[in-house]
């Protein structure tokens, strides 16, 4: 769905702007995903869309999954279920040599306690896989 100039956009109480906002983009970009591929394979509508998002990702799941009904809403997609699938943080700890779990970026590694990790896993957000008509 794409607003046109000027239209309001209705967020819900206590939403916060900047991240209903940030997620809001990413379901676009997600729509404009599923609409190029749906001309591409040949499909007509969506009935469920599974995203893959990392925890060290930066998408607040609540607010994507609001997002996602409003930017859907008239499209290919409308009414489409969302299934999130959760993926933990990952991280490779310099000094140790370890793959280690990451709940948040700047964590520490439960090994050594060093905090020159690199991030190798759980950082992103992708469709794993959709149901289409």
């Amino acid at each position: 769905m794409t607003n046109p100039p000027g239209a309001d956009l209705h967020l819900p109480e206590g939403c916060m702007a900047g991240i209903a906002m940030h997620e809001l983009s990413l379901c676009e970009s997600v729509l404009q995903i599923l609409e190029q591929q749906a001309e591409a394979q040949q499909y007509r509508k969506v009935k469920t869309v599974w995203l893959e998002i990392g925890a060290l990702s930066g998408v607040e799941i609540e607010a994507l999954r609001f997002s996602f009904d409003v930017v859907v809403q008239g499209s290919l997609a409308d009414h489409a279920r969302l299934e999130i699938i959760e993926v933990p943080g990952q991280a490779w700890c310099l000094p140790c040599g370890c793959n280690v779990a990451v709940q948040q970026l700047y964590d520490q590694c439960p090994h050594c306690g060093s905090h020159q990790l690199q991030v190798n896993g759980g950082d992103q957000m992708r469709i794993k896989e959709l149901e289409v008509e």
